[in-house]
């Protein structure tokens, strides 16, 4: 997640939601009798975890070292077990500091024959450096949040919708080289460089889903997720959709209060693709900042709550099935 903000002028008053580092069961409250869901099986918390830590243990994905070979060969192998379609993006792409790099984006299709689609991403590469600590600042880390989560998120999601069987087709989209971006803001565009190469080289010609759904930092403890400024210029009424159907499943964490626009994979999918898409992004509106421990070392596996994995496959899940129901 990236840096560069555009500050609204005026922000929505917020009340902050109670800490409680503690998962349990009463974050995930009954559904309103006003909203009828869908009888889906359970996301699995403790499998959506252990997905986050596979790319843990592989070592921070920093483009060109052998973790992140290493993590990409595991996503596309994973993806491929749940019998979808599965290829890796090449590009060659050149970062702020004049590194060239070959990145991969990792695709996967389900039911590549239907023409009604929505496309779901993470990205899945570590940024190299922990910048915004004090101490060991040019050292590597975890990225289990800022990252390894959505992707977890994801993966969990495939192996469901290959029980439910839902008729609409899904893409997912691992982008790499997300997080190798300025953080001074002197060099344009230097963020998401999987996006933007995938934005200008889509996998399929003409490639047109109805709209798609960007994760990231969706596994921490005590979430908060406002709806994004960048997906509200973009693609507003996708925002409220999809919150209204989060809050209707009982989750409060998904906020009406609107964060700063946000430079992150979705504004590409936007602005080159031409794709409407949204990012459910953790953001703390009253320290104007993302979760605590972003581009930090302690953004490993302590910083992670199965159960926030749980909610965001679950909100994805029934955004899936809601839309292949209309048809």
């Amino acid at each position: 997640m990236l840096e560069d903000l555009k500050w609204f002028s005026v922000l929505i008053p917020f009340v902050w939601l109670s800490c409680n580092n503690k998962p349990t069961d009463e974050r995930i409250p009954e559904v309103t009798e006003a909203f009828k869901q869908l009888d889906l099986p359970q996301v699995n918390a403790d499998s959506a975890f252990e997905f986050v830590r596979k790319q843990v243990d592989f070592g921070p994905r920093v483009p060109g070292t052998a973790a992140h070979a290493a993590c990409a060969s595991w996503i596309e192998g994973k993806m491929q077990s749940y019998q979808l379609e599965t290829m890796i993006q090449h590009g060659m792409v050149t970062t702020y500091d004049g590194k060239q790099f070959d990145l991969k984006n990792i695709i996967s299709t389900y039911r590549p024959e239907l023409k009604r689609r929505i496309l779901l991403c993470a990205h899945w590469d570590t940024r190299p450096f922990a910048d915004r600590d004090d101490d060991n600042s040019d050292k590597t880390f975890d990225g289990a949040n800022d990252g390894a989560s959505g992707v977890a998120v994801l993966i969990e999601v495939a192996r469901l919708i290959g029980q439910t069987k839902p008729e609409i087709g899904v893409d997912f989209i691992f982008f790499d080289l997300e997080d190798y971006g300025d953080a001074q803001g002197q060099t344009e565009n230097s963020w998401c460089l999987g996006a933007q190469y995938w934005a200008k080289n889509k996998h399929v010609a003409g490639y047109n889903p109805i709209y798609g759904i960007l994760l990231d930092m969706v596994g921490g403890h005590n979430p908060v997720f406002p709806k994004e400024g960048t997906s509200m210029k973009y693609a507003s009424g996708i925002v409220n959709k999809v919150w209204s159907l989060a809050r209707n499943l009982g989750y409060t964490m998904f906020i009406n209060n609107i964060s700063p626009e946000t430079t992150d994979d979705h504004l590409y999918i936007n602005t080159i693709a031409g794709i409407p898409c949204i990012d459910i992004v953790h953001y703390n509106l009253t320290k104007m900042d993302y979760m605590d421990c972003h581009h930090r070392h302690c953004d490993d596996l302590t910083n992670i709550d199965p159960l926030t994995l749980k909610i965001a496959g679950h909100v994805l899940m029934e955004v899936i099935h809601q839309e292949a129901v209309k048809g």
